[in-house]
């Protein structure tokens, strides 16, 4: 601990005796049933101390001590930002008595820096320079954050003092530095900038277009309409609070709805309104995932249906007002909460069939997810597959030819990107069977500036019109092979036959079919598996129950034995490679893995059906991508039948045929 902690509290952290007394700020900040805490700058939801305001407002002091020495800061200076900083803050503490006091006074409490100004003037009777940097503590961060108006710096005009600059950059360094030493080391100088500005008298406002993008600073490019809502609608009415930390996962469409419907419940109201605090929002939206603070996947989906209907049930926009502040936040229906709810304990949980209940209850309720969606699993699926898959995604596109190229199954659109990049001379065309990925995926073209071309189709159902060059198959004939419905059910290898044949169709003449996906092993032969933990064998048996791919094999063949001593198991070497090429992706996205069947043809039966087609085999391989083993090499040892260490049996292909 610090020496600013020292100074009121003892080694154990008890308060030493007396300092309440002299210290009103520390008893508001310590005495206390208000915790209150801005989860953007929290790394763990679990990690909430009560402290977390006390702490803060130590590290400024701090900071200040630090800047005092650098800076040789005078010591009337440094008593003014000392006791601006001991009492910016005391508006989020007090007991409960106490803060229902400031409330009936007026004290808008949820804006801090002017009830803290307001109870800070209530003690000792001053209501000067202290008063005035308390009630304008932050606002040079936020107009710099886009947040609030440039004009909201004006009582600084008032502040006479020779040492102005001096008092307003050693305030905000230690503001801003106790937040964040990263985000202070990239503004100070839009900081000092400012500050120079004000201390001028020039309170001249940032466009909206430099606002737009500094609250939303994943935003590449806005579009005008944008920032005509924004300059028109936002900026000149309302300070913006918490605005970064509870909209920051959505896109520019998305937070554009949501204002919208937060516009119409204020004036529904027929209040006055002057901030929008986006604090319910972001504090309901977050939760802990394996130790650290993550958006809560489900409350978002939920709301992004909200979002594209705001006729549907179970969710609804919350908008209460208080003391000209609206407060946002989304308001589900008890089976809603409940549903959500149990999402986040089955996750948490890991157990195998709580994670596939999550899909069941995501279908019964149509709220948004597709087959490539894991959730909170999400980031470490991508990168995980593109850590495996790299080499032979790229090495794909080389055998493009013709005008124009289509990507089936664009998914989140990286192998569009990379035709764009690669062709910018050629037509690049994504598809998707869901209609809800088409639309991410035009937001994406729209925000980026991209100029491939989207749209919903299923080869299944039919060709596609004009003709094109070349079709890529990446990752994707698998998923169409274990989910389509056909007459016999899923796993038909027809469903593919017919996704192949439209799509040679939709080929011009020399056009072709690239095919990256999994293989089936030719043949048939025991493989056996040794876990190296318990676990490992109970996910096995798990799958067995669960995956009803390889129809083809009799159901005794495909587990010829268990051993539980050993942790042993034995069967069909197709059985075994698709178990093993599911278990790598770990518990977190066994619901979906154990749904697909990875390998349908094996290279043979690619090269028989395209003969038949009368295509021209340019280039067909099998291969193990190396990332397959080295992740199930610390979970697993495969052997041969004899007992002996075996090779893991090939994974994907890469198949190119022209008409």
């Amino acid at each position: 601990m610090s020496s600013n902690f020292y100074k009121y509290f003892e080694n154990g952290g008890s308060l030493k005796q007396g300092v309440l007394e002299e210290h009103v700020w520390l008893r508001f900040l310590t005495c206390t049933d208000n915790v209150y805490v801005n989860a953007e700058r929290l790394e763990s939801m679990g990690s909430l101390s009560g402290r977390e305001t006390l702490m803060y407002v130590i590290r400024t002091l701090d900071i200040l001590d630090e800047v005092a020495k650098r800076d040789k800061l005078g010591s009337r200076v440094k008593e003014i930002v000392e006791t601006t900083l001991k009492w910016s803050e005391v508006a989020k503490g007090g007991l409960s008595k106490e803060r229902e006091t400031w409330i009936e006074k007026g004290y808008p409490l949820d804006i801090h820096n002017i009830a803290s100004a307001e109870i800070y003037k209530d003690v000792t009777g001053d209501a000067g320079t202290i008063y005035t940097l308390i009630k304008t503590h932050g606002i040079v961060g936020q107009c710099i954050r886009g947040e609030i108006s440039v004009s909201a710096n004006a009582p600084l005009l008032e502040i006479k003092d020779d040492e102005k600059k001096e008092i307003l950059m050693s305030l905000n360094e230690c503001i801003i530095r106790a937040a964040s030493e990263n985000i202070w080391n990239n503004i100070k100088k839009s900081v000092e900038s400012l500050i120079d500005r004000i201390i001028a008298g020039d309170l001249s406002e940032f466009t909206a277009q430099y606002r737009l993008q500094k609250l939303c600073p994943r935003e590449i490019e806005f579009f005008e309409n944008d920032v005509k809502f924004f300059e028109k609608n936002i900026f000149p009415k309302f300070e913006l609070w918490y605005f970064e930390s509870a909209l920051s996962d959505f896109n520019m469409g998305q937070i554009r709805t949501i204002l919208s419907n937060t516009l119409d419940a204020i004036n529904r109201s027929g209040k006055e309104v002057r901030h929008l605090n986006f604090k319910p929002l972001s504090d309901s939206l977050y939760y802990d995932y394996e130790g650290k603070k993550h958006v809560n996947i489900y409350k978002k989906r939920i709301i992004e249906k909200y979002i594209l209907d705001s006729s549907v049930q179970n969710v609804d926009i919350d908008v209460k007002i208080e003391n000209g502040s609206a407060f946002v936040d989304f308001k589900f229906s008890p089976v809603c909460e409940k549903l959500i709810d149990f999402c986040v304990e089955a996750e948490r949980s890991g157990l195998l069939t709580f994670e596939k209940s999550i899909i069941v209850l995501y279908d019964m309720f149509g709220f948004r997810r597709d087959a490539f969606d894991r959730l909170n699993n999400e980031d470490k699926y991508l990168k995980t597959m593109n850590d495996v898959t790299s080499s032979t995604k790229d090495s794909i596109i080389d055998y493009v030819v013709g005008e124009s190229v289509v990507d089936v199954g664009s998914g989140g659109g990286i192998l569009l990107d990379k035709l764009e990049k690669s062709y910018p001379d050629k037509k690049v065309i994504g598809t998707d069977i869901s209609a809800n990925v088409i639309e991410t995926l035009n937001q994406k073209k729209n925000r980026d500036g991209h100029k491939w071309e989207v749209q919903v189709h299923n080869f299944v159902d039919d060709t596609m019109d004009p003709k094109v060059g070349s079709i890529i198959f990446s990752s994707i004939l698998h998923e169409i092979y274990s989910y389509t419905e056909t007459d016999g059910g899923r796993f038909e290898i027809d469903s593919v036959k017919k996704a192949l044949r439209n799509a040679y169709d939709s080929l011009n003449k020399g056009g072709r079919i690239i095919i990256r996906d999994g293989v089936k092993t030719k043949g048939s032969y025991p493989l056996s598996i040794r876990f190296k933990t318990a676990a490992g064998l109970d996910f096995f048996k798990n799958y067995m129950n669960d995956f009803k791919g390889l129809k083809d094999i009799p159901e005794e063949k495909k587990v010829s034995s268990i051993d539980e001593k050993t942790l042993t198991v034995t069967g069909d070497v197709n059985f075994i490679r698709e178990f093993l090429y599911t278990y790598t992706w770990g518990a977190e996205s066994y619901a979906h893995e154990v749904q697909e069947q990875f390998g349908y043809f094996t290279l043979n039966e690619y090269k028989e059906f395209f003969n038949e087609l009368g295509a021209k085999i340019i280039f067909a391989e099998e291969l193990l991508e190396p990332g397959y083993p080295d992740n199930l090499g610390k979970l697993v040892e495969l052997l041969d039948e004899k007992g002996n260490p075996a090779e893991y049996p090939d994974s994907n292909c890469i198949i190119i045929a022209e008409k």
